[in-house]
């Protein structure tokens, strides 16, 4: 890669820190600077990946105070983050691509409505609470395994499907399930990471700039995403989802 390049590299890893700490679908804005640069769709796949590690860590940071009291579910739902990542970089080397583009946006339609039916859902899962599981039990786990092989695959918009389906199961905030959402992101882009350094290849250039970029974008993006109001929040997830089903079918 040229200078230049590299740059728009890094101010695409920049925004996509910020968005992915915020919201998450980082990866409809560095992944198509990669391959707009020259590098080839899958090589690009897996080095925006490994790119967006440190920023997933950074934008998790950033929620501490909100994770606090998660220790127990996320060690539980992480475990199936792990595995459907996994399962999600074997199917991205071994699969053909177009398998998932039909099934992609549904899924992400899907989490925009569970997004803004979130508050419907945690009161009526509320005048149930005896009956439900502090951590959202067999069905949530299950989710966040599909989540995490989505995730594995491909990422993009991977963080609106985990609010969407932590906000619907789980009885707290939209602001802690944020934060619960960054982890998780977090052991997906690092189990995936981890594959694909092993069997890959991987572009370490494009790995550097997108890092460096996703570093800051996920501190600034987690200092304002905080900061956000609960209702415009979940507005801003649902432009994002609705972006990124437009940008999935049509892009």
């Amino acid at each position: 890669m040229t200078v230049w390049e590299v740059v728009a590299v890094w101010a695409a890893g920049v925004a996509a820190g910020a968005i992915n700490a915020v919201v998450g679908s980082g990866s409809l804005i560095t992944f198509p600077t990669l391959v707009a640069v020259g590098i080839d769709p899958i090589v690009a796949n897996v080095s925006n990946n490994v790119g967006l590690v440190p920023g997933s860590f950074t934008g998790a940071y950033g929620y501490r105070a909100e994770l606090r009291g998660q220790r127990a579910r996320l060690a539980r739902l992480g475990v199936a983050s792990a595995i459907g990542a996994a399962a999600g970089g074997v199917l991205l080397l071994y699969l053909d691509p177009d398998v998932f583009k039909v099934v992609v946006p549904v899924l992400i339609g899907l989490a925009c409505v569970l997004v803004v039916l979130q508050p419907k859902l945690n009161g009526w899962l509320a005048a149930r609470r005896e009956h439900a599981h502090p951590h959202g039990g067999m069905a949530l786990w299950l989710g966040v395994l599909g989540a995490g092989m989505y995730g594995g695959y491909f990422g993009a918009a991977q963080g609106v499907l985990l609010i969407g389906l932590l906000g619907a199961f789980l009885d707290e905030g939209l602001q802690r399930v944020n934060a619960a959402k960054n982890v998780l992101s977090l052991i997906v882009n690092g189990t995936a990471a981890v594959l694909f350094t092993l069997i890959a290849e991987v572009d370490w250039w494009a790995v550097l700039a997108v890092a460096l970029g996703a570093m800051l974008g996920g501190f600034l993006g987690a200092k304002v995403g905080r900061r956000i109001p609960a209702p415009v929040l979940r507005g801003v997830i649902v432009v994002v989802g609705v972006v990124a089903i437009v940008k999935l079918v049509y892009g």
